[in-house]
């Protein structure tokens, strides 16, 4: 039990940095302007939904995925390390590779939950986690940080008018060289086992 609130607690900030809410707060706000309350908060529930499901399909079936596809965990770290990494660039440096330009052809909610919240690295990251502490710590930092990345999408409108463009845009390039460092780690990870 004694490694249980330590390992909840750093699976659940490399989790919450990883989907990082708060770049996606002045793109759902964008999306959503002029909808309804009641709108928003559907469409910030469906972001949080969508990501959720990915996440626990994921952490329940990783094993069974690997094996039908003939995945060994290491190969499957160094390649989502790599892409980690790329997304941590992105958001560090400003830049889209792949990334859909035309989100209004799609729901806000969908659009965020993936692949913006729950894209290739934190699946990798979800996986990773699966096989060092289990089912059970996982289980409960994904839940602990999709109930914080619902909350700040509900209240993104009011977040993006407190903190200004400029704030926002700031700690998404911070949070994006975090998220390139946890990439790092899992390469090397990776590479480790293969040795």
């Amino acid at each position: 039990m004694q490694d249980f609130l330590p390992g909840v607690l750093y699976a659940f900030a490399a989790l919450f940095i990883i989907l990082d809410p708060l770049l996606s707060v002045p793109i759902f706000a964008a999306m959503t302007k002029g909808q309804t309350p009641k709108e928003i908060h559907k469409q910030a529930f469906i972001a949080v939904a969508v990501a959720g499901a990915l996440m626990y399909i994921f952490l329940i079936f990783n094993t069974m995925i690997f094996d039908i596809l003939g995945l060994n965990m290491p190969s499957f770290q160094i390649a989502g390390g790599i892409l980690l990494f790329i997304l941590g660039m992105q958001e560090a440096l400003g830049i889209d590779i792949g990334k859909t330009k035309d989100h209004t052809k799609s729901a806000a909610g969908v659009v965020i939950g993936t692949p913006l919240l729950c894209g290739p690295g934190t699946i990798t990251t979800v996986m990773l986690f699966s096989t060092d502490y289990g089912m059970l710590i996982p289980f409960a930092a994904i839940t602990l940080a999709l109930i914080a990345t619902w909350l700040i999408l509900y209240f993104s409108a009011h977040i993006q008018r407190i903190l200004g463009e400029v704030v926002t845009d700031i700690m998404g390039k911070v949070l994006g060289m975090l998220v390139a460092a946890i990439a790092i780690k899992i390469i090397f990870a990776g590479i480790m086992a293969m040795i």
